[in-house]
């Protein structure tokens, strides 16, 4: 456990041993008027103060005054009074405080602003991430990413957004890790099942509950207890089991499959998909109330062709600690040029063939040769540029469209070596569509 140093501000005497026995294990400091508390600011170095703002029978919240020199100091200011009405509130928070809690339960409160102080703490101190669980050089992605931090030891939901193979879950899991839940990280894809399995996957089921069910099983829910549970691809859940995560997320409780008795868990939710979830609600895919349930903070990760200089720092991740690589000049253009529509795991599986290969030197045209075919680079790639748009003067929007989406489906199915599920599943497309296309393309269905 992490010691604090601790300035406790407080002229009663009974509160100052009520706050002493909640801070036992720190190192702390009392002060019981405003004099002391200035002269202990100037001498002494604190991680964060425990502010009353009533420093006597008479005091004009000579407390509030404390908290400005507190702050300049470098100290976390968390006010603790009686004193707490909504024009008290406001102006604690404008001199700077990071916290404010009505007297009364100081058990619980200190415990949760320790915990989450110390959390806070970690997360300021994540940049070495950038380097290794989660690389990136691009000044947005981690701005982006280190304001979601702040909301790690919360227990707000979050809703991470961006294309496949962004990073949405190492992103997750690194919020998880500075969550300070002591449970476990536990992961579901809810575009690989269908409806009744993972109803069985996330609830869990009791023997004998289906044909199949040779014993019981604990769900994902209650795998998650005290920890987080992160549900990839929400939006490809049925209506049907949004109902029943909603229940789960409200009562936190929930009844395995045959199961009589219900389950608790104390679970925190971090989701993902890479659809839009206002599109979703419009077309009736995704529920507003469980839209509200999950996206307490929303953050979205850019495609690696918006964040290009993330493209050389994952290479050298990539090789780190292996058979390094070099780049000709042409194959570092190409490269950083090109749409890398599956993104960092498209990059990922490039360099493994590259790795692989005989050559230590990568040319242009083996970048060529293993991405080609695969997508244009990103210059004529966007709908508005490049041979799209000149397709589509040439032959009209709609035909334009229907030969991108034809392109992508196919490129689609390269990628998953045919297998047509996969495809369905990845493109969230229609049987239809997939055969009509592959028909109009003349392949074999």
């Amino acid at each position: 456990m992490v010691k604090f140093s601790i300035l406790v501000v407080e002229d009663d005497k009974l509160a100052q041993k009520v706050m002493a026995a909640q801070l036992t294990a720190h190192n702390v400091d009392l002060a019981g008027d405003f004099r002391t508390a200035m002269k202990k600011l100037e001498t002494g170095k604190y991680d964060l103060g425990f502010f009353d703002l009533m420093l006597g029978v008479d005091d004009d919240y000579s407390g509030l005054k404390v908290i400005p020199r507190a702050v300049e100091k470098g100290v976390y200011a968390v006010v603790v009074s009686s004193s707490d009405s909504d024009e008290m509130i406001g102006r604690a928070y404008e001199l700077g405080a990071g916290d404010f809690y009505a007297k009364g339960n100081e058990e619980r409160n200190v415990a949760d602003i320790l915990r989450k102080f110390a959390q806070q703490r970690k997360a300021a101190g994540a940049a070495d991430i950038f380097a290794g669980a989660f690389v990136t050089v691009d000044p947005e992605t981690k701005a982006a990413a280190l304001e979601a931090f702040k909301y790690a030891p919360t227990e707000l939901p979050i809703l991470v957004l961006g294309p496949s193979g962004t990073g949405k879950t190492s992103l997750a899991k690194i919020l998880h890790e500075h969550s300070g839940r002591a449970g476990a990280f536990v992961a579901i894809n809810c575009s690989a099942y269908s409806e009744d399995l993972l109803e069985a996957e996330l609830f869990g089921y009791k023997k004998g509950a289906f044909t199949g069910a040779a014993e019981s099983r604990k769900g994902r829910l209650l795998e998650a207890h005290r920890g987080t549970l992160f549900l990839d691809e929400i939006g490809a859940m049925s209506l049907n089991m949004q109902t029943k995560l909603l229940k789960a997320l409200e009562e936190r409780s929930f009844y395995p499959l045959g199961s009589e008795r219900p389950e608790r868990s104390d679970f925190r939710i971090i989701s993902a998909t890479l659809e839009d979830p206002q599109a979703l609600i419009a077309q009736g895919k995704l529920r507003f109330d469980l839209f509200h349930r999950i996206h307490g903070y929303t953050i979205t990760l850019k495609p690696l062709a918006r964040r290009k200089g993330d493209i050389f720092a994952l290479v050298r991740h990539f090789t780190k600690g292996g058979r390094r690589l070099a780049f000709t000049p042409e194959a570092r253009e190409f490269m950083e040029g090109y749409s890398w529509p599956g993104n960092v795991r498209e990059l990922k599986k490039f360099m493994d063939l590259a790795a692989s290969g005989p050559a230590g030197r990568v040319s242009l045209e083996t970048a060529r040769k293993h991405l080609k075919g695969v997508a244009q680079p990103a210059a004529a790639a966007g709908p508005a540029g490049g041979d799209t748009y000149a397709y589509a003067l040439a032959h009209g929007l709609e035909a334009a469209l229907e030969k991108l989406s034809a392109e992508i489906i196919q490129r689609n199915l390269r990628e998953n070596d045919g297998v047509k599920t996969r495809t369905l599943a990845d493109l969230k497309i229609s049987t239809r569509l997939l055969y009509a296309t592959l028909e109009k393309a003349g392949e074999k269905i």
